[in-house]
């Protein structure tokens, strides 16, 4: 099941770019960024209602709640960035330098969560890097 909501993830991050870039289209990138992030809000609050798991909130433990308050400044400082790069930049460009983030999601996997690092990985890696250079010159 992970596997289809992975692919699905991908589908739906592909649709916000293009229409992140239309919708960016004179307004203000940290404006066009609010907006999202207030539809964005508004329907992860509606899916915990609608599941009815706004129960467990008060079972939410301190390191939880520091790391998930982290999280959530470390998308808000990538989606400003990522708006003002669509603003500025060409979609098919942005995007794939975007993309970086899984190499340096699988690098800090390695060093702060001890995740196994394989030939694989390493691979995997350099082509996304080798790629994304690729694309982007």
């Amino acid at each position: 099941m992970w596997l289809l909501f992975a692919l699905l993830s991908s589908v739906f991050a592909a649709l916000t770019s293009i229409l992140a870039k239309v919708g960016i289209s004179g307004v203000n990138s940290n404006l066009a960024t609010a907006i999202r992030t207030v539809v964005v809000l508004f329907m992860a609050w509606g899916m915990v209602f609608l599941t009815h798991t706004h129960t467990g909130i008060s079972e939410i433990g301190k390191k939880s709640w520091l790391f998930l308050i982290l999280s959530g400044l470390a998308t808000g400082a990538s989606w400003l960035c990522y708006y003002k790069a669509l603003q500025l930049g060409e979609a098919s460009k942005v995007v794939p330098i975007d993309k970086l983030s899984v190499v340096i999601t699988l690098l800090l996997a390695f060093v702060f969560l001890h995740e196994q690092f394989t030939i694989k990985s390493i691979v995997g890696c350099i082509l996304i890097g080798v790629g994304t250079l690729f694309m982007v010159l």
